[in-house]
C-alpha cells in the first residue's frame, strides 16, 4: 500500500518522502534530479546556498512532468532576512528555478543574533497571500523561534525542517510540532557518513524484514510521522529509498533505533540558537 500523503494545516499536501538535492550541481546534478523525478520523487528541496536552483529547474524540464504532480522547495538565505531582501531573493528564486510559484519556501536558519527572522517571516506571509508561494515554513527553528514568530504574526508555519536522524531523534521538538500542528521534515535523515547502519538495532530489522539499513532507518522516520528527505546521485539507492511501503517496523524496532539517540548526536555544530548562516 502505497505511504500516505501529508495534509499540511493549511490544506496542501506534501508526499512521505522528498528528494535531497544538497551538493547536486552542474550536469552530473541535473542528471541526478533528472532520475530522482523519473524513479518516483515529487518533492524537491533546494535552496538558495545549495546554489543549484537552476539545475533542480532544468531537471523539472528534462522530466517533462505535469507541475501539478510537483512540490518544490526552496528556502532563504541568512543574509536575505530583511524584508525586501527576503522578497527580491523569492523572486530570484523564482528565476533560477524557472517557475512561477514555489510550492514551500522555508527561511533556511533563523541567525537569532541577527534578529531578523521574524521580518523573515512577515515576507513569507506576504508572498504567500500574493500567490508567489503556496505554503510556508522554516528550518532549523527552535521551540522558542516558532513561539515568537507565531506570536508576532499569528500565522503558524506548515513545516519545520530540522536534523533528524537516530543519533538525534528530536523528540522534544517533535512534540512541539505535534501540538502546533507542524509537519516535521527531517534533513540529513540517514545520518550521513555517520549512518548508524552497523548498530544492531538497524542491522537486525534490515534482516529481520529483507531489506536494506537505509530502507529501516526511512521506515523509522515514516513510521515517527516525519517526512525524511534522503539525497542519492545513485539510481538504485534512490529507488530503495522511496521503497519503503513493503514492510512495517515493530515497537520494539521503533524504539531501539530511537534509543540510539544521544545529547551530542548533531552531525556538525549546527545549534540553531548559535549557528549563523550567510
Amino acid at each position: 500500500m502505497p505511504l500516505a500523503d501529508h495534509t499540511l494545516h493549511d490544506g496542501r499536501t506534501l508526499p512521505a518522502i522528498g528528494f535531497g538535492t544538497y551538493t547536486l550541481t552542474g550536469e552530473d546534478g541535473v542528471r541526478a534530479i533528472t532520475g530522482a523525478l523519473e524513479a518516483g520523487y515529487r518533492l524537491l528541496d533546494t535552496a538558495v546556498n545549495y546554489d543549484n536552483e537552476r539545475e533542480v529547474g532544468e531537471a523539472i524540464r528534462r522530466a517533462d512532468l505535469p507541475r501539478e504532480e510537483l512540490r518544490v522547495t526552496s528556502k532563504l538565505p541568512g543574509r536575505h532576512h530583511a524584508y525586501d531582501a527576503a522578497i527580491r531573493s523569492t523572486h530570484e528564486s523564482l528565476e533560477r528555478l524557472g517557475l512561477d510559484r514555489l510550492d514551500l519556501h522555508l527561511i533556511h536558519w533563523p541567525n537569532p543574533s541577527q534578529d531578523q527572522y521574524v521580518e523573515a517571516w512577515r515576507a513569507l506571509v506576504d508572498l504567500q497571500a500574493q500567490g508567489l508561494v503556496t505554503s510556508i515554513g522554516v528550518s532549523n527553528f527552535t521551540e522558542a523561534h516558532l513561539t515568537r514568530i507565531i506570536a508576532e504574526t499569528g500565522v503558524t508555519p506548515v513545516v519545520n525542517q530540522i536534523e533528524l536522524h537516530p543519533w538525534f531523534p528530536q523528540a522534544p521538538l517533535r512534540a512541539v510540532h505535534a501540538r502546533l500542528g507542524i509537519l516535521t521534515e527531517s534533513w540529513s535523515p540517514l545520518g550521513k557518513r555517520n549512518a548508524p547502519f552497523d548498530q544492531p538495532a538497524v542491522a537486525d530489522a534490515a534482516r529481520a524484514h529483507g531489506v536494506s539499513p537505509g530502507q529501516v532507518v526511512l521506515r523509522w522516520q515514516v513510521q515517527l510521522g516525519n517526512l525524511p528527505i534522503p539525497k542519492s546521485a545513485t539510481p538504485e539507492r534512490q529507488r530503495a529509498n522511496l521503497d519503503l511501503d513493503g514492510f512495517e517496523l515493530s515497537e520494539d524496532e521503533m524504539a531501539a533505533i530511537t534509543a540510539l539517540g544521544r545529547p551530542d548526536g548533531r552531525l556538525f555544530g549546527g545549534d540553531p540558537d548559535v549557528h549563523e548562516e550567510q
